[in-house]
């Protein structure tokens, strides 16, 4: 008998648009329900990168490629510390609750589902307080168009990291709406309408403007999330005592942080780097090209927040069969739509690029280069994941490390010369050589097969 209703391996979704539905919405077995609520979290995604790619397309009109290249650049910086700020709490949540839940210590559920965000809170507002000095001390040194944007990403950081906490916390009830439309859909709204409204008042809208719409979008945003997710969390568990076991938190979290935070700095990296040695407006140029291609790592996202919490459940629970058909069926429905969703973007891609503007058609060919790394990491979907959720972070954050370390080498050797080419293959290579890397890792430590085909 089939442990799960998951397809093996080998298996390519075909009849596309029929068959895709038919798969997200029948069923009542976990691999019916990943895919609904995975189909939720893309369309959620999708939707966000929609309201975000009008954002940018907005942005880059109204505000030319050198303020655009500015704001991008420290959004850029807001996106990568707020990411890391929070230890790796929003991503242990999916580890930590499910285990609550299952050993029934209820005292300690509560104490997380709180404490946690105080203590992200609390330690962020200093982190972001020890930032601006830090942005104070270099500013002889610092592009005076970039100080004051700088500032103000600093004042946003507190509230982008309890979003993301609270998101990790959503996640783990499976409230997919609640955790993901406060950051990805309400914010990107808030972002359009003040920016909107400010440049149909008369307003200036360069980088400073940009970023002050983004910081009241993130607060507004959080401080909604926040209310809405109190009062479900209210009725989903009973009143009780509270305990806090802040030193267990951590140590669960802060190896997924190396984790995640090697992840960040493997994202970002090209874009800081083509920041320092090439103009704005190819910093611009490249940010289009890469949000053009979101849509294929929304696909690995949103498996990935749909999975991990029930890598953990299984794994806990002793199932291996169960485990093993539950990773085939991720893996797979992570890589077949994530090609198809590459070969569709690189179709349209002119047209799309056109959108921010004519000059923004350069960056075509860059497309193709970043496309292949994030279809090959694309091939072993979200083990990154399984391998945090089975205690294996260590070795998975060592994985991310070279990867990040060979991503900045190469994007310092070649974005001088080659510019926003050069940081796509840079970020190509580097993704390839993760890709091998854990699909070995996962090999010798779990004995799975972690590949979209063969066995």
């Amino acid at each position: 008998m089939a442990v799960m209703d998951a397809e093996p391996a080998t298996t390519r979704p075909a009849g596309l648009i029929t068959r895709l539905r038919g798969k997200l919405t029948g069923g009542s077995s976990e691999a019916s329900l990943t895919r609904r609520l995975a189909g939720t979290i893309f369309i959620i995604r999708l939707i966000s990168a929609g309201l975000a790619y009008l954002s940018q397309v907005l942005l880059a009109r109204w505000m030319g490629t050198s303020d655009y290249g500015i704001y991008v650049y420290v959004w850029t910086w807001v996106l990568l510390l707020g990411s890391m700020m929070d230890f790796g709490i929003s991503a242990s949540a999916q580890k930590i609750i499910p285990e609550y839940r299952a050993s029934g210590n209820h005292a300690l559920l509560r104490g997380f589902l709180s404490g946690s965000r105080w203590l992200v809170f609390a330690v962020s507002t200093l982190v972001s307080l020890a930032l601006a000095g830090i942005v104070r001390l270099l500013s002889p040194w610092i592009d005076p168009a970039e100080e004051l944007p700088l500032y103000i990403g600093c004042m946003t950081l507190p509230a982008f990291v309890v979003a993301n906490t609270q998101d990790g916390i959503a996640r783990s009830h499976d409230w997919m709406q609640l955790g993901l439309m406060p950051q990805f859909i309400i914010r990107q709204a808030l972002i359009i309408g003040i920016t909107a409204g400010a440049f149909l008042l008369g307003y200036h809208l360069g980088a400073v403007a940009a970023m002050v719409a983004s910081l009241g979008a993130v607060w507004i945003a959080m401080a909604g999330q926040m209310v809405v997710l109190n009062r479900r969390l209210a009725d989903h568990i009973a009143a009780g005592a509270k305990a806090y076991d802040i030193s267990g938190w951590l140590a669960i979290s802060l190896p997924i942080l190396l984790v995640e935070g090697f992840y960040l700095l493997l994202s970002y990296t090209d874009v800081l780097v083509l920041q320092q040695f090439r103009p704005s407006d190819e910093v611009g140029v490249y940010f289009a090209v890469v949000k053009t291609l979101a849509l294929v790592s929304f696909i690995h996202y949103a498996m990935s927040a749909t999975t991990a919490h029930r890598f953990a459940e299984y794994n806990a629970s002793g199932d291996r069969a169960r485990l093993s058909a539950y990773v085939a069926h991720a893996i797979v429905w992570t890589f077949w739509p994530s090609l198809a969703a590459t070969i569709a973007l690189l179709a349209l891609g002119k047209p799309l690029l056109w959108l921010f503007g004519p000059q923004f058609v350069v960056g075509y060919d860059i497309m193709f280069v970043a496309a292949v790394g994030l279809v090959v990491r694309a091939a072993i979907g979200p083990v990154e994941r399984l391998l945090n959720m089975l205690g294996q972070q260590k070795i998975c954050a060592l994985a991310y490390a070279l990867a990040f370390v060979m991503n900045l080498v190469l994007c310092i050797a070649l974005v001088p010369r080659f510019g926003g080419h050069g940081a796509a293959a840079a970020t190509s290579i580097s993704l390839t050589f993760e890709t091998v890397l854990l699909f070995w890792i996962v090999r010798q430590r779990l004995g799975l097969h972690v590949l979209a085909f063969g066995k």
